[in-house]
């Protein structure tokens, strides 16, 4: 009997991680193009908001990287959140350098609501353009076609939502590849299943819609007061195959300063992964199933290989240990021509090994978040 279960979860697992690996990432891994007309004579005003707290030494660095954007029409509207260093004296500084900066300061958050989102109401609200473009403040466009592609779906092709992809800077040291690793596999996700017609969640580091919609729909109404949320809750709550695209184009990603230490990284993804559980219960279904036929694959892999290694049965041995090695071969080659295809860089080192390692990484970490109640913006 426990043989056959051993089977039942191996086989299961390979089955189910082909079909995503395959024909739901391989949406992404092998994606055409672009297809949005960028280059549209439709150049509507765009706002850039930024919620800030605390960013001195960041939006130092952000605000003039902006405004070297190409598009004719846009400002720039910062969210001083409860900031207690230089913040507020830079932004005055800076907004008589550049016309096309403003301001505006929160000193309180009312109790009923969390910062972040109470913060971005406030700048969206008072923004001037309709379309609205958010990034935080620790991100940088990669290139200065930012806003003129992110903004495409929604100012030439009446969409919604435009939904693109914030990656964070390659540095030395296993905790980077880490974050490279889970950054892929994250976007892999949310651009598969959105080029898909399905979109379920977005990243609020790059992500556009309009103002009329955000207003119409009374902001973030029934999400007030869960902490984050404010990029995947919402999209979760009303995008859809016809109203959202996927921005998939290099020239339209930020890329934002990874953490620097485990303890500063298990604290931010706590907080990204508690909102999952708010998802409706379909679109957990779009994780879960590929995160549970990922655990039978290893539980019902490492079982056989130990058993047959146990029984001596070598023949066995060799078909479950070649069944494995090309299920890790295919996860390579799908997340390095995703890689290619999202960001243009080399993928992360060491894939098969950070798969494995994933298994006890989402378990762990989901449970603590999904239970977790000290969770916070900050």
């Amino acid at each position: 009997m426990g043989l056959f279960l051993l089977w039942l979860f191996f086989g299961i697992g390979i089955l189910v991680q082909v079909v995503y690996l395959l024909f739901i990432f391989g949406k992404t891994a092998f994606y055409p193009g672009n297809k949005s007309q960028s280059t549209s004579p439709n150049e509507e005003g765009v706002t850039v908001v930024i919620c800030a707290h605390n960013e001195f030494s960041n939006l130092k660095t952000l605000i003039p990287k902006i405004f070297e954007q190409d598009y004719p029409v846009f400002d720039v509207m910062v969210v001083n959140d409860r900031s207690s260093d230089s913040t507020k004296r830079l932004l005055e500084k800076m907004m008589e350098n550049y016309p096309k900066l403003r301001s505006v300061t929160v000193k309180y958050t009312p109790a009923h609501v969390t910062a972040k989102k109470y913060a971005l109401t406030l700048g969206i609200k008072v923004a001037k353009n309709d379309i609205i473009l958010l990034t935080d403040a620790d991100c940088l466009p990669q290139t200065d076609q930012w806003i003129r592609k992110m903004t495409a779906p929604v100012r030439n092709h009446n969409k919604t939502f435009a939904v693109g992809f914030s990656g964070y800077e390659q540095k030395p040291g296993f905790l980077n590849n880490w974050i490279q690793f889970e950054t892929l596999l994250t976007a892999l996700y949310y651009m598969s299943f959105g080029l898909w017609r399905r979109p379920f969640m977005a990243i609020g580091r790059n992500l556009c819609y309009r103002k009329e919609f955000f207003m119409e729909v009374k902001a973030f109404k029934g999400l007030w007061h869960i902490e984050g949320g404010d990029d995947d809750l919402f999209i979760n709550q009303y995008a859809s195959g016809r109203n959202t695209t996927i921005v998939l184009d290099p020239d339209a990603n930020t890329i934002s300063k990874p953490k620097e230490t485990k303890k500063e990284y298990l604290v931010q993804k706590k907080r990204h992964m508690h909102a999952g559980k708010y998802y409706r219960s379909e679109d957990k279904r779009k994780i879960g199933l590929y995160t549970f036929s990922h655990a039978l694959f290893w539980i019902g892999g490492i079982g056989l290989l130990i058993y047959f290694g146990l029984a001596e049965s070598w023949e066995h041995f060799s078909i479950v240990f070649g069944i494995i090695l090309l299920r890790s071969i295919l996860v390579v080659r799908i997340f390095k021509a995703a890689e290619r295809k999202i960001q243009g860089t080399k993928p992360p080192k060491n894939i098969w090994m950070l798969d494995f390692l994933y298994l006890g990484y989402f378990w762990i970490l989901g449970t603590i978040s999904h239970q977790a109640k000290d969770i916070q913006w900050k």
